[in-house]
């Protein structure tokens, strides 16, 4: 797996696109209508997802909990009282499943909440992929990768000169280390023993040559 995407909570969802816009980033919502995150693509590499909140309903949280999947819901309680800034990690792997994660996740007997997940964004295209939300917190997201390409053109480049996300930094509990470690190859993450997010490093494109004189 790789760097998938990094999640940065935000009060106001709206004002947050407006911000980021004109920070020099080309920022679009989740779904056309009523949505609950919007996105900032890259060519390569992770992205970065804003978050006014998961959008799941009280009473959805409430039959999750019903059916033991509390852990799951937690989760999200926790993304939703957040406050603003860095709250979490997913990671992607390169395939329409995810089996082999399952696998290193059984094998380090380690519990999760395995779904399907999808959405029509706002240029009508109907993304689907599969995830996993492991039990402990201080696990990210697993997931597949999306059914369509999202991604911008190869080399595109934002307004303000950013082309991806160079690095992110993580932590967690010592003993989950060596999971992630399996879970994970990308040399951009960088984990120590810790809580969460700490950093995310952006990768500018190349300055052009100044012109001889």
């Amino acid at each position: 797996m790789k760097l998938g995407h990094v999640i940065y909570k935000v009060n106001d969802l709206d004002r947050a696109v407006e911000e980021y816009t004109a920070k020099g980033f080309t920022v679009e919502y989740g779904k056309a209508k009523n949505s609950s995150n919007a996105l900032i693509y890259f060519a390569e590499g992770p992205y970065f997802e804003l978050l006014g909140s998961t959008g799941m309903p009280g009473f959805a949280k409430q039959v999750f909990r019903l059916f033991g999947k509390g852990a799951f819901i937690d989760r999200l309680d926790a993304w939703d009282r957040a406050e603003e800034g860095l709250i979490g990690l997913a990671l992607e792997n390169d395939r329409l499943d995810i089996e082999q994660e399952q696998k290193i996740l059984d094998e380090a007997k380690l519990t999760y909440l395995k779904g399907r997940s999808g959405r029509t964004d706002p240029k009508g295209r109907r993304i689907r992929f599969r995830g996993i939300f492991p039990d402990d917190m201080q696990l990210p997201v697993l997931s597949s990768t999306f059914n369509v390409d999202v991604r911008p053109p190869e080399g595109y480049v934002h307004p303000n000169g950013i082309k991806g996300i160079k690095g992110v930094a993580f932590g967690t509990r010592q003993e989950l280390i060596p999971v992630i470690r399996r879970l994970c190859d990308d040399e951009g993450l960088t984990l120590f023993e810790g809580k969460g997010v700490k950093d995310v490093e952006f990768e500018y494109a190349a300055k052009p040559a100044d012109p001889e004189t």
